[in-house]
């Protein structure tokens, strides 16, 4: 039997590796950013130190500077409609909108405490927490604000309402920080201590919390067990920030210190089995993440950055004709009957590759 005897004259191969994206948009400012919050696809808003606020119309492109008349500095911002909306800040300010940040009113929270975080059920029905286990509640749009009893002393940096009744409060500092009410606020539960800067829930089952050394918890019962995730960020890493869209997609923001990683994304797709860091393309420490898709979100922080992604996070790097720097191995060259393509993927990432075999009279077969 004649043997024919072909040569591998042509070996393209395409090498797509996955890498995060995050761009960097123009603030306008070097003040340290703290919460960001969008009503729509293109409205957005962020709050920062020294009384800063900024908006958005058109996804982040261009950011206006709003009069906020404060100069305390201003950590949390949210929005129950879309010219509603509430910013908190030190010495217990209060301000509030209700066309879209043209104007703000200054309200009066009876504390003169940090307020860390604020969180609304509609637009009368609005929660803060901050320090000393300060939680403050109004059911009139913000005309009135009343202490509510924590049961505890330590700081409260996150406040998050389920419903109308169900909400949860996290902080740092000792035991039983963190805490569930059942009855809109009235009484505070002690559940299992989880110490955290952020808590966010899905449901009223599903729930995350993020804290100190990259720590990350899962809770699928309401918050009665509590679940560590490994965010593989390391242990000087403080994550500010968690989102999630869904049951299984979400993010965290934070950075470090000491040397260690600053900048720092996390995203999971498979409800915080697994998470992967991102390439935040910044070396300011991250406040907060929102996103308003699955594609597009947005990151702020120190020195007045503001992150985008419009993909997720992912963008995707094509490699071509990698043979050249002898990754590829053909053996036999040339080919009798049989032969192996060994490829070193050095990426771990996907491969898509064309392959040209032609005969020793340059013929492609």
């Amino acid at each position: 039997m004649k043997k024919i005897i072909y040569s591998v004259i042509l070996f393209t191969l395409f090498y797509y590796t996955g890498f995060a994206q995050w761009t960097s948009l123009t603030s306008g400012t070097t003040n340290t950013l703290n919460s960001v919050y969008f009503t729509t696809t293109n409205i957005g808003y962020v709050v920062g130190n020294a009384g800063i606020i900024l908006k958005t119309n058109d996804g982040g492109n261009n950011w206006t500077e709003l009069t906020s008349g404060m100069t305390e500095d201003l950590l949390s911002v949210y929005f129950p409609s879309t010219d509603t909306g509430y910013v908190v800040g030190n010495t217990g300010t209060i301000l509030k909108t209700i066309d879209g940040g043209i104007n703000w009113i200054q309200q009066i929270s009876g504390t003169i405490r940090r307020l860390w975080s604020v969180n609304f059920t509609n637009n009368n029905t609005g929660f803060a927490a901050g320090e000393n286990g300060t939680i403050i509640k109004t059911i009139n749009g913000g005309i009135n604000w009343t202490q509510l009893s924590s049961g505890t002393t330590y700081d409260l940096f996150s406040i998050f309402f389920v419903d109308s009744i169900i909400g949860y409060t996290t902080g740092s500092g000792g035991n039983s920080i963190f805490k569930k009410t059942i009855n809109g606020g009235l009484d505070w539960i002690s559940q299992q201590n989880v110490n955290g800067y952020s808590v966010y829930f899905i449901d009223t089952n599903n729930g995350f919390a993020v804290s100190d050394g990259g720590n990350i918890y899962k809770t699928v019962n309401g918050g009665t067990d509590w679940i560590y995730q490994n965010s593989y960020t390391g242990t000087m890493i403080r994550l500010w920030s968690v989102f999630f869209l869904d049951i299984n997609r979400g993010y965290a923001v934070g950075g470090g210190w000491n040397g260690a990683i600053v900048g720092t994304i996390v995203k999971t797709i498979d409800g915080g089995s697994n998470w992967e860091i991102q390439t935040s393309g910044t070396s300011n420490i991250l406040h907060s993440v929102y996103f308003t898709s699955i594609d597009t979100g947005y990151a702020v922080g120190e020195q007045g950055t503001i992150l985008k992604t419009i993909n997720g996070g992912i963008s995707v790097i094509k490699n071509t004709d990698i043979s050249e720097t002898n990754r590829i191995i053909i053996s036999p060259n040339p080919i009798i009957d049989l032969f192996t393509i060994e490829i070193n993927n050095m990426f771990n990432s996907p491969i898509n590759s064309t392959i040209t075999i032609s005969d020793i009279s340059s013929n492609s077969v």
